[in-house]
């Protein structure tokens, strides 16, 4: 049984399996680490392998044609060094995560999963 992207993606998502997707926002956003994405996922064995892809690139041109936006973390900086320092530090660490959003790819509702069409 062959699945689509968004079914994939899904079933990851719900999945205890992977620790490097996870439903943010409230199941509204999918957060994606890289680092971690590339070796729990993409270099996977072909037998045991998600997409038919070793590169994340792909990954994320697949979310792109499914109507996915990254989304940017916005930030508040604080005026103290330390404080600042802390957060550059944080912030540098929250680099590697990336955020998706599709109005019809939501926790909540997963019916709407069928209206997940490719462009």
């Amino acid at each position: 049984l062959s699945l689509r992207f968004p079914q994939k993606l899904w079933k990851m998502l719900e999945s205890d399996q992977f620790q490097s997707i996870w439903w943010s926002e409230g199941g509204k956003c999918v957060a994606i680490n890289k680092d971690l994405f590339k070796v729990e996922v993409l270099g996977r064995g072909v037998r045991q392998r998600v997409f038919n892809t070793r590169h994340i690139k792909s990954v994320i041109r697949q979310l792109n044609l499914y109507g996915f936006t990254k989304m940017q973390r916005d930030i508040q900086r604080s005026a103290s060094l330390p404080e600042f320092l802390a957060e550059e530090a944080a912030a540098s660490a929250h680099s590697q995560i990336l955020y998706y959003y599709n109005p019809s790819f939501n926790r909540a509702h997963p019916w709407l999963l069928e209206t997940c069409k490719r462009r």
